[in-house]
């Protein structure tokens, strides 16, 4: 494909991919992600020419002028979005399919100081959320997307989508993914939850018998008879019974007392 024919093609996939985007004119002047795409095509060329220090010379005005870091050994696909693209870091290794959309801050970044492949290979059609971290030799599948803010250090299967840090699977073609055993997120803390899990099991088997004990203790014991119930109240009319008999008697003693008696 000739530049100019790859220039227009990648206008028209932000055209189609961006509702930002209203002339053509304002994706070539005003998209820094296409100029660091155009550039490192450049870049790759000279890489692959065995001028690696222009390249990286090159690469790294790039950068300053765009925001986006592309080392100049990456192999990139046709039609890459880089939407915003400040904070972009794209490593030596990583393969970019066709169709990709990165958002920004997305680094596609190796782990440890190993040679050979260590940076991730992301398959067309993927889609990757801003500030998320796909880091080492891994695979992201055909139409996958990654969550903004996503660690992904594991392959992700086709047509899925990861969030998370570390990430794990919540749809998996078209279909909601529900986790059952903690250790499918492959968190650190997962142990930790597993051992409170079981915790709570053991603690409430011993509720449950508990509960049975105290149920079995109240059958065996008798209960109180009906006249034992009911004896405060008669202990309490009683008390009423006794109290108007009292103002009954100061009543009919009434007329034998006068005003000032006594004084």
């Amino acid at each position: 494909m000739s530049l100019l024919a790859a220039i227009r093609e990648d206008t028209q996939s932000v055209l189609d991919r961006d509702p930002a985007a209203t002339s053509r004119l304002m994706v070539l002047l005003c998209y820094p992600g296409l100029h660091a795409v155009w550039s490192h095509r450049i870049n790759h060329w000279l890489w692959c020419r065995n001028l690696k220090l222009i390249a990286r010379i090159s690469s790294q005005f790039t950068r300053f002028w765009t925001g986006i870091e592309i080392h100049p050994a990456a192999r990139i696909g046709r039609r890459l979005f880089i939407d915003h693209g400040m904070g972009v870091v794209i490593g030596e290794t990583a393969i970019l399919g066709d169709d990709i959309t990165l958002y920004q801050a997305v680094t596609l970044g190796g782990t440890g100081k190993s040679c050979g492949k260590r940076h991730p290979t992301l398959r067309n059609g993927v889609f990757v959320g801003n500030n998320a971290n796909i880091l080492g030799n891994i695979i992201i599948g055909e139409n996958a997307r990654v969550g903004a803010g996503s660690v992904v250090l594991r392959d992700v299967p086709p047509d899925s989508t990861v969030v998370g840090v570390p990430a794990h699977i919540v749809y998996e073609r078209g279909k909601r993914v529900l986790i059952t055993d903690p250790h499918q997120i492959n968190d650190p803390l997962s142990d930790v939850i597993i051992a409170l899990a079981d915790q709570i099991t053991a603690l409430k088997s011993r509720l449950d018998l508990l509960e049975t004990d105290r149920l079995e203790t109240d059958l065996l014991q008798p209960r109180p008879t009906t006249s034992a119930t009911q004896q405060p109240t008669h202990a309490l009319t009683a008390e009423r019974e006794e109290s108007a008999q009292y103002r009954t008697e100061q009543l009919a003693r009434s007329e034998y007392v006068s005003m000032g008696e006594g004084i």
